[in-house]
């Protein structure tokens, strides 16, 4: 009786090993893999690592790219209007801001701890750049995040009660981390639109952080809400154990406009 043996399994061709690596991360969903396996690979010889060391190596790039992809989704799906950074705002245009405070929010801390924040004084003088600020950091700590106006929320929500969907819509915006709510004072709500607010509020009290932004003092959101004694619980909510920043009267970008400017020397050089 004849033997026979089966032949080993030829090497893959540096071609087709790439184009089976090509196949294998888009099945498994590894498009950094994909995009750096080859010149990490050549690295890797030149460097003389071990299968070990260049495999940890190209897995470590896929899980850093695939968290910073994250973060940008956070930041996209906070539907922020604008890109503001806490770093870029002048914290001297507040009066008596204690050292440190927008360091401090800039970290997760007061998130995790449920801690509101509120923001008062006129149009113009940074609230919504603080407001947006305050989410990107709190997005770039892969926070759930989402900025909407008042107006927008309440608006959302009675179409949501309209539609018999009030239940989810709540429950929705009570999984977010950080609920960033602007121009609260700007618009007198109706009792309905007034109520609905207060039930989002509720459901995120002690449990999820608001930071609010109103052009108006606590004491005048009683024409806000319509109802003095759900004006006074909406505050209520809102102030235990918050952190209250007055960003003044004075516009913050008009201040900005008129900071001086370098003064020109004889050979007109600043």
């Amino acid at each position: 009786m004849t033997m026979t043996t089966n032949p080993a399994p030829s090497q893959l061709s540096a071609q087709g090993a790439g184009l089976a690596v090509d196949i294998a991360c888009q099945t498994l969903g590894l498009p950094s893999v994909r995009t750096n396996h080859t010149p990490m690979a050549e690295q890797a010889v030149k460097n003389r690592m071990t299968h070990t060391g260049f495999l940890a190596e190209l897995l470590s790039c896929e899980v850093d790219d695939r968290h910073t992809r994250r973060l940008s989704r956070r930041i996209k799906e906070a539907k922020f209007p604008r890109h503001k950074r806490l770093t870029d705002f002048d914290d001297t245009a507040i009066k008596d801001l204690p050292a440190g405070t927008l360091a401090a929010l800039g970290e997760p801390g007061w998130i995790e701890a449920g801690h509101p924040l509120v923001l008062l004084g006129d149009s113009g003088t940074g609230k919504t750049h603080l407001l947006i600020g305050v989410g990107i950091a709190a997005a770039e700590h892969d926070k759930r995040v989402r900025y909407t106006t008042t107006a927008a929320l309440v608006n959302e929500l009675v179409e949501a009660s309209d539609h018999k969907q009030l239940t989810r819509t709540v429950n929705r915006y009570a999984r977010i981390d950080l609920l960033c709510l602007d121009e609260l004072g700007y618009l007198h709500l109706d009792p309905k639109g007034a109520e609905l607010l207060f039930q989002i509020i509720t459901a995120r009290e002690e449990r999820a952080s608001i930071a609010a932004a109103s052009n108006s003092p606590f004491s005048e959101w009683g024409r806000t809400f319509t109802d003095a004694r759900l004006a006074a619980a909406v505050v209520d909510r809102l102030t235990f154990n918050a952190t209250i920043i007055d960003t003044g009267s004075v516009s913050y970008r008009l201040r900005s406009r008129r900071s001086p400017r370098p003064t020109p020397t004889k050979d007109g050089r600043s």
